[in-house]
């Protein structure tokens, strides 16, 4: 009986230290194991992804802002002149750009007034290329296609005529007239007159010839004008008394127009500019004087 009993007990303590030891072990597989720490959450975006505004470091109140101090000031003044020049020669382009956008208003209207009659000559039925080799009538305006056509029988060298809207202008440069910065004829200039009155007399007799000076914007360098408008109108008025006194132009048919430096007909930002837009225009209209 004794012997029972220590074996029961011998038992319980086998099982008692199991389950301690199962309790206790580390390597235990039934122990519940502690929870996981959550991993720090990073803040940095992606590759490729833009950071938010507010992650963004922020300028300081003591931050310097970009200063133009050191600049070199004739850089600053170059800069400034070119952006002038090219500002100048864009307007002048502008205004270029408009009188010929006038000028073929001006034609597509009188081509639409005119009608098929523009086509053929009005007094002899004949197409305008051939029209244009006879006279007008007395007294009578000239169509617009008339006087176009007829303009490629003026023989001027080193001139080259233009047709614009209704009228034929002649530009002569005014180097080739009178001296610099005078309104006295050049002895090559009253050459140049003497033929072109001649054609002027041969291709459109009789025709109101209007005589306009235009000038370059380079101050003037003779003290005896003060404005450009003077010069242009004084070398105008000698280009009149020379046409009535020395050619067979008659005075009923002339006007004379002082433009200054109103009208170029290209930039002036440039000496072969300049040149060109000093001249004098002599521009022949439609109409013909009374009596001639």
């Amino acid at each position: 009986m004794p012997r029972r009993i220590g074996l029961h007990t011998a038992l319980v303590l086998s099982a008692a230290t199991t389950i301690a030891g199962v309790g206790g072990c580390a390597n235990n597989p039934f122990r519940t194991a502690p929870p996981a720490t959550a991993a720090p959450t990073s803040l940095e975006p992606p590759p490729g992804v833009a950071a938010p505004a507010h992650t963004l470091p922020q300028a300081t109140a003591g931050t310097p802002l970009p200063s133009y101090a050191d600049v070199d000031g004739r850089q600053l003044e170059a800069a400034l002149t070119r952006s002038r020049q090219e500002t100048q020669l864009m307007q002048d382009e502008i205004g270029a750009l408009r009188e010929q956008l006038a000028s073929t208003s001006t034609q597509l209207a009188q081509a639409r007034a005119a009608g098929p009659a523009a086509a053929v000559g009005t007094t002899t039925g004949r197409p305008v290329a051939d029209a244009a080799l006879a006279p007008p009538a007395a007294g009578g305006p000239v169509g617009a296609a008339t006087m176009q056509s007829a303009m490629t029988q003026l023989s001027l060298p080193g001139i080259d005529p233009r047709f614009d809207g209704a009228v034929v202008r002649i530009d002569i440069p005014a180097d080739r007239l009178f001296e610099a910065g005078t309104a006295n004829l050049l002895p090559g200039g009253a050459a140049v007159l003497t033929q072109v009155a001649a054609d002027m007399e041969r291709v459109y007799p009789g025709h109101f010839v209007g005589i306009e000076g235009h000038i370059d914007t380079e101050p003037l360098q003779n003290a005896s004008w003060k404005t450009p408008h003077q010069l242009t109108a004084a070398r105008a008025a000698a280009v009149f008394d020379f046409l009535t006194t020395r050619t067979q132009v008659h005075e009923g048919q002339l006007f004379l127009v002082a433009h200054g430096a109103n009208h170029p007909l290209v930039s002036n930002a440039t000496a072969a500019g300049r040149a060109r837009n000093r001249r004098v225009e002599l521009v022949i209209y439609p109409e013909r004087a009374t009596g001639k």
